[in-house]
């Protein structure tokens, strides 16, 4: 698990920041690199593995990028399926619709809770109460089809089956981080990059802030890269405006069909 991304912003600019101190010492201690002939060569090393560095964070950050869309499809995914289901629910006897849809009322604030919850104890606090709900929700739909097996009832069926799948992918989303080989990938090269940046340093004392920029640059990269693949520490988080429009349309009395941003109303198709 990776820590706090504000916590590993000095962490990473610390840890860098010594590996380039300490390759510009070994230079200065050795008077240079041993021979004539590594100089020459020293500076395609370098090149070469700042870019395998550049390659490495660009590529992880196109990973953070994509989990991060794969969340917000989620959750609009996710309130288009209650949407759809609270409006199929009509099709039950009126008792019955009447349940499922104050049960699906509450099934959204506790999936609201989901998106916004502060810490350990809350989500599992929220985790409970969705499991709860759900298997309300489902008993609530099962009796009256089992009652009546007519396709009505059975479409009914259908879109809680939708509403539950849509929890499951929400929650195998927000499961799904970096892993931790890619992240130790990526720490390791960035500290031979910045010690090798180091050790080619060939400026005077009074341009030594140039070591430092390359620890800087990097550790702002993988602040970016934590903040967006952490979905609950992060401060770029997926906000769940979707399921709060919903709410607050379901809630407001006479209100059109909510629609959603690829322009389908809550009913779907």
């Amino acid at each position: 698990m990776m820590p706090n991304p504000l916590l590993l912003f000095p962490l990473t600019f610390l840890l860098l920041s010594l590996s380039a101190y300490l390759g510009a010492m070994y230079r200065k201690r050795k008077g240079g690199l041993p021979g004539h002939d590594s100089e020459a060569h020293f500076g395609l090393v370098v090149g070469a593995t700042l870019t395998l560095l550049g390659l490495i964070v660009g590529f992880t950050f196109s990973m953070a990028l994509n989990r991060y869309d794969m969340r917000k499809n989620y959750e609009e995914a996710e309130a288009n399926a209650i949407g759809t289901e609270y409006l199929r629910a009509g099709l039950l006897p009126e008792t019955d619709a009447q349940r499922v849809r104050a049960l699906l009322i509450r099934y959204i604030d506790q999936r609201i809770l989901f998106y916004t919850a502060g810490d350990s104890r809350q989500l599992r606090q929220v985790e409970g109460q969705t499991a709860k709900l759900q298997a309300e929700l489902w008993s609530a739909v099962r009796t009256p089809a089992q009652a009546q097996p007519t396709p009505l009832t059975a479409l009914v069926v259908s879109g809680m089956n939708d509403v539950l799948n849509s929890q499951g992918y929400t929650q195998a989303a927000w499961w799904n981080r970096i892993p931790a080989a890619a992240w130790l990938l990526m720490a390791v090269i960035a500290v031979f990059a910045n010690a090798l940046v180091g050790l080619d340093a060939r400026t005077a004392a009074g341009k030594s802030w140039i070591l430092w920029v390359l620890p800087l640059v990097v550790s702002f990269a993988f602040l970016l890269i934590a903040d967006i693949d952490d979905p609950r520490r992060g401060g770029i988080q997926v906000v769940p405006q979707n399921l709060q429009s919903l709410l607050q349309s379901l809630h407001a009395e006479g209100s059109p069909p909510r629609q959603s941003p690829s322009g389908e109303g809550i009913g779907g198709k």
